[in-house]
């Protein structure tokens, strides 16, 4: 039976400094590591890199040398960004353990290279790709979203890669395609946590496909200019601002257009708690705690869920005409 997230209401989260400076590599040295940072993006409107050096004679300067000065894109926040401790230490990722410092301890097992992700389905051209290639494939973008874990608490993170709906174009899909079906690898050598029984392996989520083509849809594959970290989702992971984190598939080695909605891990194993479309909506409570509130992981006080997290103008659109409440 699956052990549930639970409300963080009452639960002690200490307070975290906010570091809103993101570190990075040049674009040469990410491809020389076989992981594909950029230090120049071209496409995403408002201006983005000036690459500077850090003052030396600090222990995170030698760590990280050059530093990526960027003007806020047009799908960015402007609230400050969560502490890298905090975004790296604090997850949900049951591959790895229940515990939200599990994924931190355990995820160093978990092999990133080489990776393949397997594209097939209603598309014109299905194939197998190593992730070096898949990210060749794009120019390289930032995105500054907000994140709200059906748990009630949130963060910001920001995130490098790709929107994908690049990725769905450059596939072709063909008249048949309604939904994009994520599968998370499984390998219980490299993720103990699936060893258990507490979910059905693999990790499976899904979108409609205008969902998928919309602009905020990102495939991420760095954190704070930073080579993604095992624990958030490496080599490849999926983020969706407007629904609720679970949503937000991690290590992704398939991606599949089918013409029928998938059962997707969640849905299935509490259908009455965590829905298919799973949008942030302050209106609908999880049947175990209110939803119309959040802890921004950093705070102290709680504040006040936005609808779609937020970003209701961009996204509110797409589920016109559709009962919120019953399709939550």
């Amino acid at each position: 039976m699956a052990k549930l997230p639970r409300q963080l209401e009452g639960e002690e989260v200490a307070p975290l400094a906010t570091d809103t400076e993101p570190q990075g590599h040049t674009r040469r040295e990410f491809l020389r590591s076989a992981t594909l940072f950029t230090a120049t993006v071209a496409g995403l409107g408002g201006g983005l890199e000036l690459l500077t050096r850090r003052p030396s004679g600090t222990a995170e300067a030698q760590a990280a040398a050059v530093t990526r000065k960027r003007a806020l894109g047009p799908y960015d926040t402007s609230e400050p960004v969560t502490s890298y401790q905090a975004m790296t230490t604090y997850n949900n990722f049951y591959e790895f353990g229940l515990g939200k410092d599990d994924p931190s301890r355990n995820a160093g097992s978990l092999r990133t290279r080489p990776w393949t992700i397997k594209i097939d389905g209603e598309v014109r051209r299905p194939q197998t790709v190593d992730i070096d290639t898949l990210q060749s494939w794009f120019p390289l973008e930032d995105r500054v979203y907000r994140m709200r874990c059906v748990e009630a608490w949130s963060m910001v993170m920001p995130w490098m890669g790709f929107p994908l709906a690049a990725l769905i174009r450059r596939l072709e899909p063909t008249g048949k395609a309604k939904y994009v079906k994520f599968t998370t690898l499984q390998d219980p050598k490299q993720m103990p946590g699936q060893r258990s029984g507490v979910l059905d392996w693999p990790y499976v989520e899904a979108l409609r496909l205008d969902e998928a083509l919309h602009p905020l849809a990102f495939m991420a594959v760095g954190l704070d200019g930073k080579i993604l970290p095992n624990q958030n989702g490496a080599p490849l992971r999926l983020v969706i601002p407007w629904k609720y984190g679970f949503k937000n598939i991690k290590s992704i080695v398939r991606i599949s257009l089918v013409s029928e909605r998938p059962k997707t891990t969640w849905a299935l194993a509490a259908p009455d708690e965590y829905g298919f479309y799973a949008n942030v909506n302050p209106a609908v409570d999880h049947p175990r705690w209110s939803q119309a509130t959040e802890r921004r992981i950093g705070e102290v006080a709680r504040r006040k869920t936005l609808p779609f997290n937020g970003y209701a103008d961009a996204v509110a659109g797409l589920y016109k005409g559709l009962d919120l409440r019953r399709n939550f």
